[in-house]
């Protein structure tokens, strides 16, 4: 009979094997996700779109049209409605793009400018400082071969990527039944109704959060536009245009967009003043987009912990990008999913949920209820 020292000692090695499998196996599947993110974007985002068009194609199947017939119209319709989106964008900012080369040398000779005054306030000699930013602009213009390079490699990836995502949208929309049968055998008969209890909530949660993503972008177009009008920047619906475009981004999307009219007016208006009113407009937007957008008009969908959504974000960044920032948002939502269906796996689903912090956030129904209640007061 083995000692209790040994058995110990065995279940140890085990635990640790089981650790050191367990790390082993995730490390492979980041290494594998940063290796093929060029073969994985198209198809991860194919899969989340087809979710978003689902409706629309099983809506026409049910009037009789066949399914390559409807796939392909409604795929039409999504291409022609983004190609109208794409063109009038570029209307929008092509006033902007004409007087671009201007406002670059704008935006260098304030940039030289800034760089000159600091160096002189921490006692670097005027004309060495200049000297020395005007070979990095030349330094930056004479590698600009290079740069052009790696855009177009960029932008081979890119084409390839539109190219290939309406295909995957197709075969997604017409495979559909195939893959949830695939997932059927899988679960087996004792677990079928799981399954498509489980299959059935991500559909519904996908289609809600995509529609209620863009319709909190297409809010901040107008939000965005008339605050930047408002506070004096020129090129306001352009700019207000571009920084909504970043809140496809959940939490962090209102700041990286506000960086781009606060780079506008620091560089190239050179208004500090100004500069500083975009700060405070961008602030009171987030408060607005994290607070009473997102959470009332998104955020009941997903019932992913913003705690979470953050992490994930910042996993995601590292691994994918912005197109992983993207995508992580409904993952995490199918995975909560998953979990809440699995009995020893609630705990999980309970962690990653919004359950137990919802009396502390901010709803548009919390907000009547107590306007609601003023009125009566005063009454």
């Amino acid at each position: 009979m083995k000692s209790a020292d040994s058995e110990n000692s065995e279940k140890r090695f085990l635990a640790a094997r089981r650790v050191s499998y367990t790390l082993l196996a995730i490390v492979l599947v980041i290494y594998g996700l940063i290796h093929i993110r060029n073969f994985l974007y198209p198809v991860a985002f194919g899969f989340l779109l087809a979710y978003l068009l689902y409706p629309l194609a099983s809506w026409l199947e049910k009037r009789g049209i066949a399914r390559i017939l409807a796939n392909l119209v409604i795929l039409f319709g999504a291409l022609l409605s983004m190609g109208g989106l794409a063109l009038a964008a570029y209307r929008i900012i092509t006033p902007l793009a004409v007087d671009l080369p201007e406002l670059a040398e704008n935006a260098i000779a304030n940039l030289s400018d800034i760089i000159i005054r600091l160096g002189g306030y921490f006692g670097f000699d005027g004309n060495n400082t200049k000297d020395l930013v005007n070979e990095q602009i030349t330094y930056m213009f004479e590698t600009g071969g290079e740069q052009i390079q790696n855009f177009f490699t960029a932008t081979t990836n890119t084409i390839i990527f539109f190219g290939l995502l309406p295909v995957y949208i197709f075969l997604f929309l017409f495979y559909r039944t195939k893959f949830m049968y695939f997932l059927l055998k899988i679960a087996g008969r004792s677990n079928r109704k799981t399954m498509v209890d489980i299959l059935r909530e991500i559909s519904e949660v996908m289609v809600r959060y995509l529609t209620g993503v863009f319709v909190v972008v297409f809010i901040l177009f107008f939000i965005n536009s008339l605050g930047i009008y408002i506070i004096g920047l020129q090129y306001a619906i352009p700019l207000g245009i571009t920084a909504a475009l970043f809140n496809f981004i959940p939490y962090f999307g209102t700041l990286l967009g506000g960086l781009v009219p606060f780079m506008f007016a620091f560089l190239v208006e050179g208004d500090i003043s100004l500069a500083f009113r975009v700060v405070i407009l961008f602030i009171i937007i987030q408060f607005i987009e994290n607070n009473i957008l997102t959470p009332n008009i998104v955020g009941g969908n997903v019932r992913v912990s913003p705690f979470f959504i953050i992490i994930g974000l910042v996993a995601a960044s590292m691994i994918w990008g912005i197109p992983g920032m993207l995508l992580i948002v409904p993952l995490l939502a199918a995975i909560r999913i998953i979990f809440s269906h699995i009995e020893f796996m609630k705990p999980y689903a309970f962690l990653l949920g919004e359950e137990g912090t919802k009396k502390h956030s901010i709803q548009l129904s919390k907000i009547s209820r107590i306007l609601k209640q003023k009125l009566k007061r005063n009454k």
